[in-house]
């Protein structure tokens, strides 16, 4: 197997008992990427070879900084790193350099983890598409001519071609989901509040984005999600919590999941879709799982209105001080700004009573399914070339991101989600589903994660190159 393949714990064990040196890890990782990213293009803004080298080798004469030390990850594009250019996508950020770490990058450096350039993404994230004007378009390793899903992209597919073992990502609209889906691989989008986002600007108001871990496991999303949880006190919402990792597969005798499937038609799939998200849930039935379908329990477009309400206004927060320069910003983003810049307070206000009623709702239908289950998209990877799908099965899109409808249930009330590979589809390419739970379920899901894990390991079905 190659070296960069290996599961992440394998890697971290090797490096702790002297068995594997960070220098013959690095080796390893620069000459995959080398093999791969020229077709896939997942990392930008690599760093060069010899300080990467040298910062291997010294990690190798120093005492154990933490649980990553002398790891090589690449961070997505829409986080700081000091000394690499970061850009979020933007021309307006090009050869952007910060002098200081965004808090998740500093956490992981803190670990022991050697940084090693940055993950593609949308500009600014927006849209499950990973292209933008400064990187281009990183492609599906599954089939090149595909788009590979967004945001968190470039680190979907640097995992699913064994560039890196670990990767973080971001989620606000199936950015951590969609990605695994499409590439094979898992990603969890933990609870609102347990992995913190940078102090500064507002911090009490916005509760739709998180960052999160990546991997070809649940064990190793287990390791990079204790190193960049728990709470910073300049924050006000962040709560601790227990470590996941080391990860033990749960006893799935018994749990009750409950299937949501389309949400009684209001999401859109294209065909083979539902019926590969079924075959998957058959998996959790034989190890002892009770799957039952569930009824629509709360409406689709009530939680849709909340939540375009929501993001034009956490977007606009974040944007509207670049509105000035709306010549060098794609449509899609002055349209968010705009949208948001223009509510009241009382639509905003509006919108958050609908999600809190949703979140009533769900908390009761968690006193009956330990977990429920969506498909983690709603369309196949797409031509590379286009910016999003205008229809999904004969359905028109009013919207460029309505075609991710399907992560917004729990996009809107901050559950956690794991996004679990289903398997792949009649063309070969790769669909996943998304497995959640109460908020503080966290650990839970990645326990039955790894059972099903153990019993699929879709991750091992590799893209050929």
């Amino acid at each position: 197997m190659t070296l960069t393949r290996r599961a992440a714990v394998d890697l971290l064990s090797d490096l702790r008992r002297g068995a594997l040196s960070a220098a013959e890890l690095m080796e390893g990782t620069l000459a995959r990427i080398g093999a791969v990213n020229g077709t896939v293009n997942a990392i930008v803004a690599l760093r060069g070879e010899d300080a990467l080298m040298a910062e291997a080798r010294a990690a190798d004469r120093a005492a154990t900084r933490g649980p990553l030390h002398g790891l090589p990850i690449a961070v997505k594009d829409l986080v700081n790193v000091a000394g690499i250019v970061s850009t979020q996508g933007s021309p307006l950020l090009a050869g952007h350099v910060p002098e200081a770490d965004d808090l998740i990058a500093a956490r992981m450096r803190a670990a022991g983890a050697i940084l090693i350039g940055k993950t593609n993404s949308p500009e600014f994230g927006l849209g499950s598409h990973s292209f933008n004007p400064v990187y281009g378009a990183t492609r599906n390793p599954y089939d090149p001519a595909r788009s590979c899903g967004g945001s968190s992209g470039g680190a979907a597919v640097a995992l699913a071609t064994g560039m890196v073992a670990l990767a973080d990502g971001s989620d606000m609209m199936g950015s951590l989901r969609n990605p695994a889906a499409w590439n094979n691989v898992y990603g969890l989008r933990p609870s609102w509040g347990r992995v913190p986002g940078d102090p500064v600007g507002d911090t009490f108001l916005h509760q739709l984005a998180t960052l999160g871990p990546m991997a070809r496991s649940p064990g190793d999303l287990a390791v990079l999600l204790d190193v960049i949880s728990g709470p910073d006190p300049r924050l006000p919402h962040g709560h601790d919590c227990p470590p996941t990792a080391p990860l033990e597969p749960a006893e799935p005798k018994g749990l009750r999941i409950g299937w949501l499937g389309d949400w009684g038609g209001a999401f859109p799939m294209e065909a083979g879709i539902l019926d590969l998200c079924r075959d998957a849930l058959r998996v959790l039935e034989g190890l002892g799982c009770t799957v039952e379908p569930v009824a629509p329990p709360f409406s689709a477009e009530a939680m849709w209105d909340s939540w375009v309400t929501l993001r034009h206004w956490q977007v606009a927060a974040g944007l509207a001080p670049l509105i000035a320069q709306k010549a060098q910003l794609k449509e899609t983003a002055i349209w968010e700004v705009e949208s948001g810049m223009a509510l009241s307070a009382m639509e905003v206000h509006r919108a958050s009573v609908t999600r809190s009623d949703w979140f009533r709702t769900a908390a009761a239908l968690f006193e009956t399914y330990d977990a429920l289950v969506l498909p983690s998209a709603q369309v196949w990877p797409f031509d590379v070339d286009l910016p999003y799908p205008a229809e999904i099965a004969g359905r028109a899109m009013d919207t460029y991101h309505r075609w991710m409808q399907v992560v917004v249930p729990v996009s809107l009330i901050g559950l956690p989600a794991l996004a679990m590979p289903a398997g792949f589809g009649a063309a070969g390419l790769p669909m996943g589903l998304q497995l959640f739970g109460p908020r503080g379920g966290d650990a839970a899901l990645l326990r039955l994660g790894a059972a099903y894990h153990a019993a699929t390991e879709w991750p091992q079905k590799r893209p050929a190159m």
